[in-house]
């Protein structure tokens, strides 16, 4: 096997729960392959260089190794190797997410009817009551 196409492998290196939530990224652009932007029917060769963007993060990762199947989460992680600049970059973006979060503090319980009514009339879900 000398190429995969690239909705399976990210899906057997568990970037995504589900090969179709795989092809939707790539159909959104979220995918890019040797800094072109790919399509879930691209083949996915040893050595290629993906950016890859998630909900954890931006991945820049090299594929070592080609897979169609998808294994426990210790064997994903053989499968590709992720650059020290993503790395440190995803590593300091979640510090400043903690940070933020930290700094401004989680409201205390549940919110009112009040508090809700206002936030859902904040989100455009306004009701006629």
């Amino acid at each position: 096997m000398d190429r995969v196409r690239l909705d399976k492998w990210l899906w057997a290196a568990r970037f995504f729960k589900t090969r179709s939530l795989a092809a939707t990224a790539c159909d959104l652009g979220r995918i890019e392959s040797n800094g072109v932007t790919a399509k879930p029917a691209r083949d996915v060769r040893v050595g290629d260089l993906l950016r890859v963007k998630t909900e954890g993060g931006e991945f820049l990762v090299e594929v070592l190794v080609l897979s169609e199947m998808r294994g426990p989460a210790a064997q994903a992680q053989t499968l590709f190797r992720e650059t020290e600049a993503s790395r440190e970059l995803r590593l300091r973006l979640a510090e400043e997410r903690k940070a933020m979060l930290q700094a401004e503090g989680l409201p205390d319980g549940r919110p009112s009817k009040r508090n809700r009514r206002e936030m859902e009339r904040f989100r455009g879900r306004v009701h006629s009551f």
